[in-house]
């Protein structure tokens, strides 16, 4: 008896635990979803595909893919138009009411001009190319607008960091005259110049803290994510990678392959206006069933018939004109256009091999400010050197590293401007 209700407990104890482990492991699973995730730090391809994103391209891209495969679809068909059917009747009964009755079923198929066929399909197929390149340089000049509030706000936050170090570097040594006034080594006018120079260095980080907010407004408006810490963003934000030099072709760029495309579309659509010269004829098959009065035998005929419309004349000479014009038109800014993207992409390899130039100087000087720094510092902590001497070292030394950090940002931007004169996206 007792080993049967022991048992019966065990049991109950087991049941008992399996379901309040279950029950804990639910509650901390919802526990854990219910965590608010920790908002992401953002990189400058991030940006990039949050601002296309909100693009009305991205809403348009996918109904104009389907018009041009309905497009395609409708130039490889057997017709031009659609087949139609018509039927007809015809009696006396409301006259002399003789039994006359006639019945007609006809069907008119539309035919395709001479070349027609084939120049709608290579024009529709030209559309559809169109399309996507269309897409690419609408996401090349979102770049553009991107990378140029990204590189802004990484100027914005150098200069907002070397301001703040400018200010921890005069309060240190605002601090040790504050030590040294109260042993006697120095006056009062040099406690006045050292609180001085702390309350420009405030000033200045208030200012770039400002530009900081103005410039992350101009990003944030482009990418538009709650989700994204501005704040928690990596300071360096490291460059894109150097453009290989199988890539200095401007053929595959975006902007030069939407032009491409739609003078393609041009094109097409001026031979297809010189081979629609008139509408398109029709071939007619009809069958009719009559009699001529009641009582009489019903007789049935059948009918063929070919409808051919004249030409279009001055009509299609205004459409071909037209086309033709477009077509031009469209010719001639490509060849302006690749000129012009080749001047950028020269030029913005010049100012990147200039740009890196400018860092390696720019951190030389920095290198020889904070080694002169240290020795000054040194000889005014020993008396050697006054006070104005050491605050000019230390404003020299803090201008060299933020044109070092203003000359890596530098770099970096004009890197990505030579990948965007290159038709290249963020990476």
């Amino acid at each position: 008896m007792h080993r049967g209700n022991f048992i019966a407990n065990a049991r109950w104890r087991n049941t008992a635990g399996a379901i309040l482990t279950l029950a804990l492991s639910a509650v901390s699973a919802g526990a854990l979803a219910q965590t608010p995730a920790k908002p992401e730090r953002l990189t400058l391809s991030q940006a990039f595909e949050a601002a296309w994103a909100r693009q009305p391209e991205v809403a348009a891209l996918t109904a104009r893919r389907e018009a041009t495969r309905a497009q395609q679809q409708a130039a490889a068909s057997w017709t031009p138009e659609p087949v139609a059917v018509e039927l007809t009747g015809k009696t006396d009964r409301l006259n002399r009411n003789l039994g006359t009755r006639e019945y007609e079923a006809a069907l008119a198929i539309p035919l395709w001009l001479p070349g027609e066929r084939g120049r709608s399909q290579a024009l529709a197929q030209a559309e559809g190319r169109a399309v996507e390149s269309r897409s690419l340089a609408a996401q090349l000049r979102v770049a553009a607008s991107v990378r140029d509030a990204w590189w802004n706000w990484q100027r914005a936050r150098a200069e907002a960091a070397t301001a703040q170090g400018q200010l921890d570097s005069a309060q240190r040594i605002a601090a040790d005259v504050g030590k040294r006034l109260k042993a006697g080594d120095l006056a009062q006018a040099d406690q006045h110049q050292a609180d001085g120079a702390v309350a420009a260095a405030q000033a200045a980080v208030a200012q770039a803290d400002a530009a900081v907010i103005v410039a992350e407004q101009s990003l944030r408006t482009l990418v538009a994510s709650p989700a994204v810490d501005f704040k928690a963003s990596p300071a360096d934000p490291g460059a894109e990678p150097v453009p290989d030099a199988a890539v200095n072709d401007l053929d595959a760029h975006g902007e030069l392959l939407a032009l491409k495309d739609r003078a393609a579309v041009a094109e097409g659509t001026a031979a297809l206006a010189a081979t629609q010269s008139r509408a398109n004829p029709e071939l007619t098959v009809a069958t009719t069933r009559d009699r001529g009065a009641s009582g009489e035998a019903w007789q049935q005929t059948f009918t063929v018939g070919v409808r051919i419309p004249f030409g279009a004349g001055p009509r299609h000479d205004a459409r071909t004109a037209a086309a033709r014009a477009e077509t031009l038109e469209l010719q001639a800014q490509l060849n302006l256009e690749r000129a012009r993207l080749a001047g950028e992409r020269d030029a913005a390899k010049a100012r990147a091999d200039g740009a890196r130039l400018q860092l390696a100087a720019a951190d030389r000087r920095a290198q020889l400010a904070r080694e002169s720094r240290g020795f000054f510092d040194k000889s005014f902590r020993m008396g050697e050197t006054d006070l104005p001497t050491r605050l000019r070292i230390e404003a020299e030394a803090a201008e060299a590293d933020r044109q070092a950090a203003r000359a890596r940002i530098e770099l970096a931007a004009s890197i990505s401007a030579w990948r965007q004169a290159l038709g290249l996206l963020p990476q």
